[in-house]
């Protein structure tokens, strides 16, 4: 057997730095009643954001897509729901 030290109270105290996550997973309806600036101060605030999307949604979008983008999130539109994530937060969409 090999003499491969782990100490795993080190690991731990890692993982815990690294994942310090914060924020929400929020359900929306993006139909333009909710203010752009709300939406970005949600993102802000670490949350991901799944919106039904009831119109256009380039036209629902376009007063916040650009600065979401801008900042390092991501918008995903996906079959009539607008998943929006703050940096820090991929969306993976390899299985579509």
């Amino acid at each position: 057997m090999s003499d491969f030290d782990l100490d795993l109270r080190t690991v731990e105290e890692h993982i815990e730095e690294e994942f310090e996550l914060e924020g929400s997973i929020v359900l929306g309806v993006l139909d333009g009643e909710t203010s752009d600036e709300k939406w970005l101060e949600a993102i802000a605030g670490g949350n991901v954001l799944i919106l039904y999307v009831d119109g256009e949604v380039n036209e629902l979008a376009g007063g916040f897509a650009r600065d979401v983008k801008e900042s390092g999130g991501n918008l995903v539109h996906f079959r009539g729901f607008l998943i929006v994530t703050p940096p820090g937060i991929d969306v993976d969409t390899s299985r579509l």
